[in-house]
């Protein structure tokens, strides 16, 4: 099964680092959306199909922590797994986001084996909890 990703990130060099390393990694990709904020990712959730999105926190218009509240609410995080994908390593932050139920936290910079590895374990478990 090919999955279909969003890369939510206020940086064009970032998002084509993350969709490049997934290519690197061999996983099976079926196509890659790219939104520049959390407001623009929320829009392509609501009009395309989405396996698996990856987030920044810090960005202009939408953060990813309302980004992520949004999709909370609107009941967007049971379906769709979120991986957050940032310097920012607050410890409260994380602890909020998992609660939030976000699927998992990658620190920049990485590998292009650390994305695989996440991607791979978020889409083994159950949706509903964290991976």
């Amino acid at each position: 099964m090919a999955y279909n990703i969003l890369i939510v990130d206020d940086s064009l060099t970032v998002r084509q680092v993350i969709a490049r390393s997934l290519t690197l990694a061999g996983l099976p990709i079926g196509s890659i959306h790219e939104a520049a904020n959390g407001r623009e990712g929320l829009d392509q959730l609501e009009r395309e199909w989405i396996d698996l999105v990856f987030c920044d926190l810090s960005m202009p218009v939408m953060d990813g922590m309302t980004m992520v509240a949004h999709m909370q609410n609107d009941g967007m995080l049971q379906q769709t797994p979120v991986i957050i994908v940032t310097a920012d390593g607050s410890i409260a932050k994380i602890d909020e986001l998992r609660a939030r139920g976000v699927s998992a936290y990658i620190r920049k910079p990485f590998t292009p084996e650390q994305l695989r590895n996440v991607v791979i374990d978020c889409m083994r478990c159950d949706h509903a909890s964290t991976c």
